[in-house]
């Protein structure tokens, strides 16, 4: 198994670089394991403090949920991935149910700050993409998708995604083994990323 870590900030790409990837690989060939899933449950906060809630910190995180399930995985094992609502910023009582594939990527804004799971990566990508223009995504994506209107975004980005993302996300960049500019855009680092996870999986059949 092959495991592939794709880690940006909010807005970056990060989706767009994924689908991508899975699109240039034979259907049911790709995993995706996305962090959004493994957020910690909130239910037992008053709904009225869940908005208070700092999704952009590693703590936000469950992450031996996370590489529990990615080792069961690697054993060859099916997993009930869970499920997360932003709108009631509580887990789902649905799962998800992933079989083990030839490739696995993990995808999400924190997923090089945890050092076991880092770990687990056989191979580490930055999305990097324009502060203006994760301003910009992150609006249309809040307000059609979480029912924010743009005050309440931008606000947001002011008060936790801005400093969040210089004190938890942009760090990780070190960690990259692959930073690809643009996001979905830049099809040559896409590319790269599509021939080298092929020529991988050709050497392992091999």
């Amino acid at each position: 198994m092959l495991i592939i870590g794709i880690a940006g900030g909010t807005g970056s790409g990060k989706t767009t670089v994924v689908n991508k990837i899975i699109k240039s690989f034979p259907a049911g060939e790709v995993a995706v394991i996305p962090q959004d899933y493994y957020y910690k449950d909130s239910s037992h906060i008053p709904p009225e403090e869940r908005s208070k809630i700092n999704f952009d910190e590693p703590d936000a995180i469950e992450w031996t949920l996370l590489v529990k399930q990615l080792k069961e995985l690697q054993k060859g094992n099916s997993i009930e991935m869970p499920t997360y609502s932003y709108l009631t910023c509580t887990r789902q009582p649905e799962t998800v149910h992933v079989e083990p594939r030839d490739v696995v990527i993990v995808e999400g804004i924190l997923v090089l700050t945890d050092p076991e799971l880092r770990d687990m990566m056989d191979v580490k990508c930055f999305v990097d993409a324009d502060p203006d223009d994760r301003l910009i995504r992150v609006i249309a994506r809040d307000c059609i998708e979480r029912g924010r209107t743009p005050q309440m975004v931008i606000d947001r980005y002011e008060d936790v995604l801005k400093p969040m993302h210089s004190m938890y996300i942009e760090p990780t960049k070190r960690y990259a083994d692959l930073i690809i500019p643009q996001g979905g855009k830049n099809a040559v680092a896409i590319g790269l990323l599509t021939d080298f996870i092929d020529g991988r999986l050709k050497r392992r059949c091999n």
